[in-house]
């Protein structure tokens, strides 16, 4: 537990602290104020395809093999689309 002095001059080592897991307690005149606790951050995916194949995956049927879609890149690439 830290006093309000005590954090305000240490504040980045609290916060390094807190980074690493660590919950801190603020305390005034050695009563509990406040509680600096990790920040939760929801994971979002970056690709909203992503997002949408995860809940809808492809079935076997529409799946192909790594080397049948190179083929197919290929020739596109030769054929200039």
């Amino acid at each position: 537990m830290y006093n309000v002095v005590e954090a305000r001059n240490n504040l980045s080592r609290l916060i390094a602290d807190v980074e690493s897991g660590a919950e801190v307690t603020v305390a005034r005149r050695g009563v509990p104020v406040a509680r600096i606790v990790p920040f939760a951050v929801p994971e979002q995916p970056r690709n909203p395809f992503a997002t949408w194949l995860r809940e809808n995956p492809l079935t076997p049927e529409l799946t192909r093999p790594i080397d049948e879609i190179e083929k197919i890149v290929a020739e596109n690439r030769c054929a200039g689309a």
